[in-house]
């Protein structure tokens, strides 16, 4: 039997220079950097965010869409 725990929120992020977003604050207080952050959303272990192929060609990590602003990748706090 597996016991899992459940998946972590993302609830800051650090941008570089340019207003990307290069590392994530967990819930756990676990900082992962973008592409590790992607993996793991990937094999569902960061809640309310997916990857998607963007029209560069690139996967992008965002939230889930719920209707909020607020809790969308580029509006939490920094960290």
């Amino acid at each position: 039997m597996e016991n899992q725990n459940p998946p972590d929120e993302v609830v800051a992020v650090r941008k570089n220079g340019d207003g990307d977003i290069v590392e994530l604050k967990l819930s756990s207080g676990q900082v992962v950097d973008y592409k590790t952050a992607q993996l793991m959303a990937k094999n569902n272990q960061i809640a309310n965010v997916n990857v998607f192929r963007g029209r560069d060609g690139d996967e992008h990590l965002r939230s889930d869409p719920d209707g909020r602003e607020d809790n969308n990748l580029d509006n939490l706090p920094p960290f």
